[in-house]
């Protein structure tokens, strides 16, 4: 009964966040983009996201971007298990349809004492602000969610990742073993 409590009050926590989670972004290029979470009628649109990505985009947010565009794939993208992920999605009206442009996720790691995240710009937005926005934005979904840590992965080589974890806090360290990758981590409460 105390287990069913608990999964309905998080349920109810998590509603109120993602309902919470819309808002709106004006980069200085002068389209107004919307951030909501990402849904699973966002197929289409996911799909087109990450197929338009420019190689070297791929390869620098996704580690490794050669794994193929499958169906699997993308439904596995957008079908997002919300009371342990979050995705957010950055879209904009152009020539009158909804393109995504932009997409940032956290997933809790398995023992709850942090989380690891992920973010991806289109290549035609990068440099607008979008990346900045999307990590705030988790950032403060995750405090909000009283998730203690905030963690990713990046390419030692991507600088401009690098700069922005710099720029808002994150410890940046070494991956013993792998020279090419770093881990960006950001506490997010005091310790005790």
């Amino acid at each position: 009964m105390l287990a069913l409590l608990i999964s309905a009050m998080h349920a109810s926590t998590h509603a109120a966040l993602l309902a919470g989670l819309s808002t709106a972004f004006q980069p200085v290029i002068g389209h107004a983009i919307s951030v909501r979470a990402l849904r699973a009628d966002d197929f289409e649109i996911e799909r087109d996201f990450i197929t338009g990505l420019s190689l070297q985009t791929r390869n620098s947010r996704l580690l490794g971007g050669a794994r193929p565009v499958t169906d699997d794939y993308v439904a596995r993208l957008t079908r997002v298990d919300y009371p342990r992920e979050l995705a957010l999605a950055a879209v904009v009206m152009l020539e009158a349809r909804e393109t995504l442009i932009g997409v940032a996720r956290y997933a809790l790691e398995a023992d709850g004492a942090g989380c690891e995240f992920a973010i991806v710009v289109a290549d035609a937005w990068q440099g607008s602000g979008l990346g900045r926005y999307l990590t705030e934005s988790l950032i403060a979904a995750a405090r909000a969610q009283a998730i203690p840590r905030i963690q990713g992965i990046t390419y030692s080589s991507n600088a401009n990742m690098l700069g922005l974890a710099r720029e808002l806090g994150f410890q940046i360290r070494r991956v013993p073993g792998d020279a090419t990758v770093l881990q960006v981590t950001l506490e997010l409460f005091a310790p005790n």
